[in-house]
């Protein structure tokens, strides 16, 4: 191929034996009392407990693979290898309408614990910060919101129902994950690679600290 190869626990080699699968259904038609067929990347076709239209993208969550003929697999929420198995499983895409609605629509229902703004302009996070921002951050849901090439300011100001006129005001924490950064600007999808890095220790403390208490209820 032309990309290099991500590596990630959905994107897994043909012969990876791994409990979720992605596919999509195929043309053949289902036999009576069976489920369609899907190709889920393997050697064999998964049939799968459900017939569904062909075309459809589904996550697969695998039964049988020792079968001569074909697989066996159940249809599974897309949501079911992160919050089964704590696996990665790709990312969703949610459009906001404005500014403002990337905080009130969160698909949380109790919205976001921690919102953190991103710019050259944010206070610098530098690593002897990062403890002690893990002795107090402990949440479930952490909002981390990237600038366009103007960044978040040009954002504030394109939304009229906010009434805050400083992006710091929006956020709970409003950082600077690349100090000295040299060049006049940085692109999204760099600045996405380096927060991310940056907030790595306090992003697993919290999801330790989030799993300890679900256990403990």
């Amino acid at each position: 191929g032309l990309l290099n190869p991500l590596d990630t626990p959905h994107h897994m080699k043909v012969d990876d034996d791994m409990p979720y699968r992605e596919g999509v259904v195929l043309e053949q038609p289902a036999r009576k009392g069976c489920g369609s067929s899907v190709n889920v990347g393997m050697r064999k076709e998964v049939r799968i407990d459900r017939t569904i239209k062909p075309g459809l993208r589904v996550t697969v969550k695998m039964n049988n693979t020792s079968g001569t003929k074909f697989y066996t697999g159940t249809v599974v929420s897309p949501s079911a290898p992160r919050t089964e198995q704590g696996l990665y499983w790709g990312y969703t895409v949610r459009l906001a309408p404005s500014f403002g609605a990337v905080f009130t629509q969160s698909p949380y229902k109790d919205g976001y614990d921690v919102t953190i703004g991103t710019s050259e302009r944010g206070t610098m996070l530098i690593l002897s910060q990062i403890d002690l921002l893990l002795a107090f951050f402990h949440f479930r849901h952490l909002l981390v919101v990237f600038g366009g090439l103007k960044g978040l300011e040009t954002s504030l100001e394109s939304d009229e129902t906010l009434l805050a006129n400083d992006p710091s005001l929006v956020f709970d924490h409003y950082v600077n994950t690349c100090p000295g950064q040299g060049s006049g600007t940085i692109r999204t999808e760099e600045a996405i690679l380096v927060t991310m890095s940056a907030l790595r220790p306090i992003i697993a403390k919290a999801t330790t600290w989030t799993q300890t208490i679900g256990n403990s209820l």
